[in-house]
C-alpha cells in the first residue's frame, strides 16, 4: 500500500489524479474507530442530544450507510473530513470499524471538502457557520495565490480583484455580505459568541459588536450579565462609533445598555392560501380579514372571562 506522506507529497506536486489512484483512493475500507482522529480545529461541534441518540440507534440497526470522508495522517492513522457525527455514533452504537473513503489531498482542500459536507446539516450554529466560512475562505484564498502567480504578471487587475468570501458565498448560494457578517462573528469573545447562538444577541448587532476591541467585549460581558439585557442594533451601533473614537468606557457603556430600547415592530403575515380553505370561495379577502378579527375578538373576550372565574 502506498505511503500516506509520500502520496500527499506528489499530489501536491502535480496536483492531478491518475484513474488508479482515483479508483484506489474511492475504495470504501472498514476502518477501527482507533484509528480515527478528528480535523485540526474542526468547527463543528458534536452535540450528544436526542438526534445523536437517533443516529446511534439507527447505526446500530442499519449500520452506516453513507461512509466518512478521510485522509492519511503522516503519524498514523486517519484524520476524519467527513463523518465526525457517524464516528460518535458508531462509538455509541458499539461497533469498533465504520466504512470511510480514503482520500489523498492537501490541507486546503481537506478544508474545503470539510466545510462543504458539514454545511449541509440542519441546525448549524451561528458560530460554527463563521468559522467554517472563515477557514473555508482563507483556504480558497491560498489556493487561488498559489495558481496566480504565474498569471499575476499578465493581468494584475484580475488577480487584485480575487475575492474568496464571494467565492464562498457563490458555493452557498448566499450573497458576499451575508458571508463577510458572519465570519465577524469570529471576532468575538467566546462569551458573546455564546450569547449568538443562544439567540440572546441577533446577527447584525452582533456584527456591530464585533469590533470592539477585546477589553470593550469582556467590559459589555460583565455589563450584560449586571443589566441582565443584551444590546439592541442601535445600541450596538452606538457603542461601536464610540469605541472608534475611543469614547467607550465603563461609564459610557452603562449609559448606552441602560437607554430605553425602541419597540421592535412585527408584522404577522398569512398566506390567502393557506386561510382559503377556511372561508367560501366567493369570500373576498376585506371579508376574510374582518372575519378573522372578530374571531379574535370572541377568542378574547372569552379568555377575559376563564380568567375571572
Amino acid at each position: 500500500m502506498e505511503d500516506g506522506k509520500n502520496s500527499r507529497k506528489r499530489k501536491r506536486d502535480d496536483g492531478r489524479d491518475s484513474p488508479a489512484r482515483t479508483s484506489q483512493k474511492e475504495a470504501v475500507r472498514q476502518i477501527r474507530l482507533s484509528d480515527l482522529y478528528p480535523f485540526p480545529d474542526h468547527p463543528f461541534r458534536i452535540q450528544e442530544d436526542d438526534a445523536m441518540k437517533e443516529t446511534a440507534e439507527s447505526v446500530k440497526e442499519f449500520g452506516v450507510l453513507t461512509p466518512a470522508i478521510v485522509r492519511p495522517r503522516e503519524d498514523g492513522g486517519y484524520e476524519i473530513i467527513s463523518g465526525h457525527r457517524r464516528k460518535r455514533a458508531c462509538e455509541l452504537a458499539g461497533l469498533e470499524t465504520m466504512p470511510a473513503i480514503v482520500r489523498d489531498m492537501d490541507d486546503d482542500m481537506a478544508v474545503i471538502t470539510m466545510v462543504d459536507s458539514n454545511l449541509q446539516r440542519e441546525n448549524i450554529l451561528p458560530s460554527e457557520r463563521a468559522k467554517a466560512y472563515k477557514m473555508k475562505m482563507d483556504a480558497l484564498k491560498r489556493r487561488a495565490g498559489r495558481h496566480s502567480k504565474a498569471a499575476e504578471k499578465n493581468s494584475p487587475q484580475l488577480a487584485a480583484n480575487f475575492r474568496s468570501d464571494d467565492l464562498v458565498a457563490q458555493n452557498e448560494g448566499i450573497s458576499g455580505d451575508t458571508v463577510r457578517r458572519y465570519i465577524r462573528l469570529t471576532e468575538l469573545s467566546p462569551e458573546l459568541q455564546q450569547m449568538v447562538d443562544d439567540k440572546k444577541i441577533g446577527l447584525t448587532p452582533a456584527v456591530e459588536i464585533s469590533y470592539l476591541n477585546p477589553e470593550e467585549q469582556a467590559l459589555l460581558v460583565e455589563t450584560i450579565e449586571s443589566e441582565q439585557s443584551t444590546p439592541s442594533l442601535s445600541q450596538a451601533q452606538r457603542m461601536r462609533q464610540l469605541s472608534k473614537l475611543k469614547a467607550l468606557d465603563e461609564d459610557t457603556m452603562l449609559a448606552v445598555m441602560t437607554e430605553t430600547k425602541k419597540a421592535e415592530r412585527y408584522d404577522l403575515k398569512i398566506s390567502g392560501d393557506k386561510l382559503r380553505k377556511y372561508f367560501p370561495a366567493s369570500c373576498t379577502p376585506r371579508q376574510m380579514e374582518e372575519t378573522i378579527l372578530k374571531l379574535l375578538e370572541e377568542w378574547r373576550r372569552n379568555r377575559r372571562r376563564n380568567q375571572q372565574r
